[in-house]
């Protein structure tokens, strides 16, 4: 159905409306009309959230830039403070932020915890901010010629973010952007707004100045109002690679700093030597987890080896057992839903193609449908084709959703052909004892995540979040997180200083002036203003 098949009017329905947030205040749109939040696991609606305008846009960025200045002018140490106090609420009020990323979400309780615990180590990184970012300074001429830097903020921010981690993207964007100095208009995915609307009463009682941090809500309209405004100095964006693709070429158009990571198609290697027991388990967590719905899941396991031999039907096995075991609820252990009707769709569609193209289905996800049928929600379980045809679509496109692609190569050097062919260039994992091994694929791996024997390779403060350049996965500048996001969020200034020789006595005896000359030398870089 359309946004326009989907919005009410506020008067037409009895569940919780979710407003904006600009300047400080709870703010209905100025459409009057609202979008259904829909339960994954029942497809029953939650609540409205707010579908708004470019009109609606334009008061979240006057308000963020209303407060750019005096919130910049802030010292970093004091900024800093800010965050400090909203990472102490965040830790006292996990759970209730995990129960509503799945209430909305759909993913299980341990999942959702460790989202929150993750969205806030950017917060604590963001912390330390007072020692990341100071600038350098030294002499760089004689004449007491010196070059300084600094890092300034570049004003409102927007932060576009998805449905598959309702906390910890906002986070990731969030914290590093404010510490810098900017202020902030995020625009959370109206499939999941509820666990931002949590966080925004956290932000409250942090104490942050109003319109330092707004939030919109809505749909395309406002995701394109918020790019197009001219007070909006950056964006980042999560989300599909045409999506991402097509927010960096209208940056790049307007002239703006963005950096938008679009999707993935991550592979697993398993040499013969791999222990067959932890590949497994680390597998299906990888494919499983989250119902498939990451960046960083893998969706194709390529064993090195030949079919029939003993190690590798040993993983295939036990790959396809462990995630034979997996039960379909939102309880720890289990895998929930995928997000809605649409992406089930989606996913039962290359499972269809595949089968038609000669697949063998070696555990079949679709019984849950069946099973789960009586609930109305969008379950399926985990699902691990066998492909004869390296060319399947299901080997190359993204699903996203719980389907693992299992492939058999004779080769390192074929299943390294594999793994490059794949436009996305997000993440790859090799699995094996061998550390030279391991070190021959990491040196011709195309993917700019990598892992050893981990098939979550999330890079952790400070390292920086982000996909290849020139591939699906990464359009723009930088990286989202770490040293990365400090780098896009701020510009780096660079000051040259030169002051005249003191003309106290002291300093003028011609003794000293030569002595002073022979020691610092003639510069020829010419710093001295010479014609």
């Amino acid at each position: 159905m359309t946004t326009d098949e989907t919005a009410t009017s506020s008067s037409s329905s009895p569940l919780p409306e979710i407003h904006n947030y600009i300047g400080g205040k709870h703010v209905p749109p100025s459409t009057d009309r609202y979008l259904p939040v829909l339960d994954p696991t029942t497809s029953t609606p939650l609540a409205n959230v707010a579908l708004s305008s470019s009109a609606d846009v334009s008061s979240a960025v006057s308000a963020a830039h209303a407060a750019f200045f005096s919130w910049s002018r802030l010292t970093t140490k004091a900024r800093a403070a800010h965050l400090l106090r909203l990472h102490s609420l965040i830790r006292q009020n996990a759970s209730e932020l995990a129960e509503c990323i799945v209430l909305e979400n759909g993913k299980n309780l341990t999942e959702a915890l460790a989202e929150v615990a993750k969205g806030n180590e950017t917060v604590e990184y963001a912390c330390s901010a007072p020692q990341l970012t100071q600038g350098k300074i030294d002499r760089v001429s004689g004449g007491n010629v010196t070059c300084r830097d600094q890092r300034d903020a570049l004003g409102v921010v927007a932060s576009v973010v998805p449905f598959n981690f309702p906390l910890m993207v906002p986070l990731w964007t969030l914290p590093l952007a404010l510490v810098a100095g900017n202020t902030i208009v995020l625009k959370p995915s109206e499939k999941v707004p509820m666990t931002t609307n949590k966080l925004v009463s956290l932000i409250e009682l942090a104490g942050f100045p109003p319109g330092v941090i707004n939030l919109v809500h809505g749909a395309r309209e406002a995701a394109e109002a918020l790019i197009e405004h001219p007070h909006v100095r950056a964006v980042t964006f999560v989300g599909s690679s045409p999506v991402a693709e097509a927010i960096h070429d209208r940056c790049r158009s307007l002239r703006k700093r963005c950096t938008a990571l679009g999707g993935a198609k991550n592979h697993l290697v398993a040499l013969p030597d791999c222990d067959a027991e932890g590949t497994a388990s680390d597998a299906v967590v990888s494919f499983a987890g989250c119902a498939g719905q990451r960046c960083m899941a893998a969706s194709v396991l390529l064993v090195v080896g030949p079919e029939g031999g003993e190690a590798q039907r040993e993983l295939v096995r036990g790959v396809v057992e462990k995630a034979g075991r997996i039960e379909p609820g939102t309880e720890p252990g289990k895998m929930g839903p995928v997000i809605d009707e649409a992406s089930l769709k989606k996913i039962l569609g290359y499972i269809e193609q595949s089968e038609r193209e000669g697949a063998e289905v070696l555990l079949d996800g679709r019984g849950w449908m069946e099973r789960m049928k009586g609930t109305g929600g969008n379950w399926i379980g985990p699902t691990v084709l066998l492909h004869k045809n390296k060319t399947d679509k299901a080997m190359s496109e993204e699903i996203f959703g719980p389907v693992l692609s299992v492939y058999h190569v004779d080769t390192w050097q074929e299943a390294i052909e594999i793994e490059n062919s794949n436009p996305f260039g997000n993440a790859v994992a090799i699995y094996t004892t061998n550390g030279g091994s391991a070190e021959w694929f990491c040196s011709r791996f195309r993917a700019a995540m990598l892992g050893v024997n981990i098939g979550i390779p999330v890079p952790r403060e400070p390292f920086s979040f982000g996909g290849l350049y020139g591939t699906k996965s990464k359009f723009g500048d930088m990286d989202i997180t770490g040293d990365g996001a400090i780098e896009f969020f701020t510009n780096r200034i660079k000051i040259t200083t030169k002051w005249p020789v003191p003309t106290a006595p002291e300093y003028v005896l011609g003794v000293e002036q030569s002595q002073q000359q022979q020691e610092v030398g003639t510069d020829h870089a010419n710093f001295a203003g010479r014609m």
